[in-house]
């Protein structure tokens, strides 16, 4: 049974289909719309056009879109463009929370499904035009969803936007209506979705895969045709095109994004803006980044106010910018990464250098990263110098991106485990779990009983980088990133002992128990296990098999044996 398919989008409303299936409920699990902006001369941007044409969109939401979907004028982009961005969700929108628990419960942390922001994946034309007043015809179609498969949407609207700019509102709608045949995203399976006369095959990557495994490898065709057409992955991007020009910095930009540091990335394009700030996002991997981040941001955006008072300390935020006005907006940032045009030295790409915060004073700053920061660990020399060779030697790009990858992964894999290990030491032995006691608490996370641990079970057993370890923890501590990650494992474990508890609990003999029992008691039990067995549905607990149906028997049995107007009140708790 597909875990997805009893859930339904709360948004789209029409009904058609074969035995009744909602409209649009498939499609709505892999987006929320599709939208084309224009370029009004009386209006500016405006959506010309939602499909499906039932989704509700608030003005908030809807002005946002038409803003953040157009390179603003400073960047120059002739031709097709693409660039992807990320805005928040107007408040008390409804969402499907069932399938987003069971999908984001499987899925890796960087890919799963926001709750409370959308993703926006851009292609902008702006071509001459002598039939338009202003010379140019500029337009932009948008694809917004909750999933961050930056790599699957962007190759979508590759073959989506040929036709659709001659056909327009028709193609849109044979778009969406081959998306809504799709099957859904469920992580660790590969799945084949045809679009327009083509089938592209793609996994979906699950947390019980092996960090850093292998992509996904071709199926059996199952007779289909066209042949599909392999994508490698959904989301990653080419992380050497995005750091090359600093590959020297690499070591103190993962700091940043490991602790949360406020960051601006100002790039002379949407795409250089937003492609950089996903890299640096993932370069954390498999760390969830809870901290909020913009991959394009504009001075029209809703939160541009929020983001840059001189009141306050700037947020925990990584933003993307492309507008020269903001050089004077963020001078009080801490971290400002200044990217140019990519300039070479001989066979090797410029490296940017670290300069003082004060030098971005100047109304156009010269490429470099502006940050009083010191890093905690050394440089990896023999990295940088093993990606500088591989440009001499003419590597390609997706080999030297699989280093780098590789790289970061051992890093950021190299830092948690001392704190998964600790983490695990906290949890109460299996032995303590029993049917007749409430479990045992999780011990509490002490950071000087963790600090005391890494002199013999530290990073150094798997990472050769030397440097202040010790300092860099204290300073994670601290950090949103720290909160959400021991948030999110100590929710595990909890559900970890929950399960176990039951699991006890289904092998007790609870008959036995129950036959010198006053009916107080009995009843108070079955309240008890009632309450446990829909807490372990509703949070869609991985049980041994047979758990749940032996515990529902036996309360079944329990509550057939008691008198009837004892029964019909214990059956209103079901």
């Amino acid at each position: 049974m597909n875990p997805f398919e009893d859930s339904e989008s709360p948004r789209h409303e029409e009904v058609g289909g074969s035995g009744g299936r909602r409209r649009w409920a498939q499609f709505s699990r892999w987006f929320e719309c599709v939208c084309v902006v224009t370029f009004d001369l009386e209006l500016g941007q405006s959506i010309e056009l939602i499909y499906p044409h039932d989704v509700k969109l608030t003005e908030k939401e809807k002005t946002s879109i038409c803003y953040l979907s157009f390179p603003d004028s400073y960047s120059g982009c002739l031709g097709d463009t693409q660039f992807s961005f990320r805005m928040r969700q107007s408040f008390g929108r409804r969402c499907s929370r069932t399938s987003e628990d069971v999908y984001n419960r499987d899925a890796p942390s960087n890919l799963q499904k926001e709750t409370s922001h959308f993703f926006g994946y851009v292609y902008f034309r702006q071509v001459k035009d002598a039939s338009v007043k202003r010379g140019y015809f500029q337009k932009s179609l948008v694809l917004l969803s909750r999933l961050p498969y930056t790599h699957l949407f962007h190759t979508l609207l590759q073959i989506i936007t040929p036709e659709f700019f001659e056909k327009l509102e028709p193609c849109l709608e044979a778009v969406c209506n081959d998306i809504d045949q799709w099957p859904s995203p469920v992580p660790g399976l590969t799945l084949n979705l045809p679009v327009m006369g083509q089938v592209l095959q793609i996994r979906i990557p699950s947390t019980s895969d092996k960090p850093g495994g292998s992509p996904v490898k071709q199926t059996a065709y199952l007779n289909l045709m066209p042949t599909p057409t392999v994508l490698q992955t959904i989301h990653e991007l080419d992380l050497f095109k995005c750091f090359q020009s600093v590959l020297i910095h690499l070591q103190m930009l993962w700091e940043l994004v490991l602790l949360g540091e406020p960051v601006v990335v100002m790039a002379p394009s949407p795409t250089v803006s937003s492609e950089t700030v996903f890299a640096l996002v993932s370069s954390i991997t498999p760390l969830k980044f809870c901290c909020d981040y913009r991959p394009y941001f504009t001075i029209h955006d809703s939160e541009f106010r929020e983001y840059t008072t001189k009141t306050q300390a700037p947020p925990n935020v990584i933003l993307g910018v492309t507008n020269p006005f903001f050089i004077k907006t963020f001078q009080n940032w801490p971290h400002v990464v200044r990217l140019g045009e990519l300039k070479m030295a001989g066979d090797l790409p410029k490296q940017v250098k670290v300069k003082k915060l004060d030098k971005l004073k100047t109304l156009d700053p010269k490429p470099g990263v502006y940050t009083a920061y010191k890093p905690f660990l050394h440089k990896d020399k023999i990295l940088i110098k093993r990606l500088l060779k591989g440009i001499q030697r003419k590597r390609p790009s997706e080999v030297q991106s699989a280093i780098l990858r590789r790289h970061l992964l051992e890093l950021t894999q190299s830092f948690i485990i001392p704190l998964e290990r600790y983490m695990a030491s906290l949890m109460p032995l299996q032995r303590s779990v029993t049917p007749w006691k409430t479990p045992p608490q999780i011990r509490p996370f002490s950071q000087e009983e963790f600090m005391s641990t890494l002199e013999h079970s530290g990073p150094q057993l798997t990472s050769m980088l030397r440097g202040d370890w010790l300092g860099l923890y204290r300073k994670f501590f601290k950090s949103p990133n720290f909160d959400g990650w021991y948030r999110h494992r100590h929710r595990e474990m909890t559900q970890k002992l929950e399960c176990l508890h039951l699991e006890v609990i289904s092998e007790a003999d609870l008959l036995g128990w129950t036959k010198d029992k006053s009916e107080v008691e009995i009843v108070d039990l079955v309240l008890k296990l009632l309450e446990k067995l829909i807490k372990a549905r509703r949070l869609q607990l991985q049980l041994k098999d047979g758990v749940m149906e032996k515990l529902e028997a036996f309360v079944e049995s329990i509550v057939s044996s008691l008198p009837e107007d004892l029964q019909t009140v214990l059956k209103t708790q079901t």
